[in-house]
């Protein structure tokens, strides 16, 4: 249902648009991990996956379950919540081993948190926990880069101009771009195996940058 939602709402934010890599595929037990740069993204990214006929199984902060409505989705779906700075967090990698381990996908933001800038220009993405890392120690199983870019124009900055770029989106109807990269098999320690991931999923990034004309992407 997540995803169905993300689908419908999507396209009434903005105007999206979705790329692949020659040869990426998204097969079952894969690991889908995404630049996290503003709320709305995971919405676009799921949609951006719907289109693609892929609904994963999504690692996400534990205080969206406390959300009405949205917590009792999350909850039903078997969605996994992340208790960042807490006991409870091996519990996630644990769930989402399992999830693999039955077929199904799972979509990660391994930088583990929103930037703290207020412009709703793009950024490379920010610096990967070592939870992507330990997950596919543990399983083996390929990782999916992902790169969208856009989100920012729907919300960013303070929360009176989020909630404000969020009632104007539909009128706006920003660009947004989502590129899904070739799947790559990760290996080495854990901070091989992040830095790799972290360059695949900037590489997807400038992709869908680019193709927006962002500043960001086009002067590297």
């Amino acid at each position: 249902m997540l995803s169905r939602i993300a689908g419908v709402l999507a396209p009434g934010v903005g105007r999206l648009s979705v790329t692949t890599d020659s040869g990426t595929g998204l097969t079952p037990g894969s690991i889908i991990v995404a630049n996290h740069t503003s709320l709305a993204d995971p919405a676009i990214v799921l949609a951006a996956l719907y289109r693609l006929g892929v609904e994963p199984v999504v690692m996400a902060a534990a205080g969206l379950w406390r959300v009405p409505l949205l917590g009792r989705i999350l909850a039903r779906e078997g969605h996994i919540p992340v208790f960042r700075r807490d006991r409870r967090a091996a519990g996630a990698i644990d769930a989402a081993a399992e999830a693999l381990a039955h077929g199904r996908l799972i979509l990660i933001y391994a930088e583990g948190g929103l930037p703290r800038r207020t412009d709703a220009a793009e950024a490379a993405p920010g610096t990967f926990h070592s939870g992507l890392a330990r997950l596919t120690e543990r399983t083996g199983a390929p990782v999916v880069p992902v790169g969208q870019a856009g989100a920012r124009r729907v919300t960013s900055g303070s929360v009176a101009k989020q909630l404000a770029g969020l009632a104007t989106a539909p009128l706006r109807r920003p660009a947004l771009h989502v590129h899904v990269g070739a799947p790559l098999e990760l290996s080495g320690d854990r901070a091989m195996r992040t830095t790799r991931a972290r360059s695949a999923v900037t590489t997807a990034w400038r992709t869908a940058a680019a193709r927006l004309g962002e500043p960001a992407a086009l002067a590297v």
